[in-house]
């Protein structure tokens, strides 16, 4: 069950890179790398389309990622 999982854990943990690496970039500017985007941050720009699946996608891996890790560090305590 251990191997199993790890070896879920890993793949998820490629699949997280990739989903991460094709969301689209949000900075326009280099004016922008300066601020840290703090113009967006209260901003009312809402994801549509591709970027808000990514966005999804992403958020939902990475919690099924953590998860799985606590399960390894419990089975892994027994």
């Amino acid at each position: 069950m251990y191997n199993f999982l790890l070896g879920v854990v890993i793949v998820l943990s490629i699949i997280i890179i990739i989903a991460i690496m094709m969301q689209p970039s949000k900075q326009n500017s280099a004016a922008s790398a300066f601020t840290g985007g703090a113009d967006q941050l209260f901003g009312k720009q809402k994801a549509r389309g591709f970027e808000a699946v990514m966005q999804r996608t992403t958020a939902v891996l990475g919690a099924v990622w953590l998860i799985l890790l606590f399960v390894l560090a419990f089975l892994s305590s027994k």
